[in-house]
């Protein structure tokens, strides 16, 4: 299942459906380098609540690849980002 196009995003409707947002910025990115000894990212990123519609279908090498949620609402958006993907999607 492809979930690079939303994964925050995700994770945030996920978080927020058990009233536990608090916790989302420790999941994603304190605790795994925490555990694997590695230096924290200093690199950020804000979301918002404000609903995006999910593209049916990305690029991809040439093909295309379906996304988790296709055509639907997610509920959470980057509004800021100050980070670099390996790639644009």
């Amino acid at each position: 299942v492809y979930t690079a196009h939303a994964a925050l995003e995700l994770y945030a409707e996920a978080f927020d459906s058990v009233d536990a947002l608090e916790l989302l910025e420790g999941f994603s990115s304190v605790f795994g380098s925490a555990f694997y000894g590695l230096e924290r990212n200093t690199e950020t990123v804000t979301l918002e609540e404000k609903s995006w519609n999910v593209p049916k279908r990305y690029p991809f090498m040439g093909k295309t690849v379906t996304p988790l949620r296709a055509g639907e609402k997610v509920k959470w958006s980057i509004v800021d980002k100050n980070f670099n993907f390996l790639f644009d999607v």
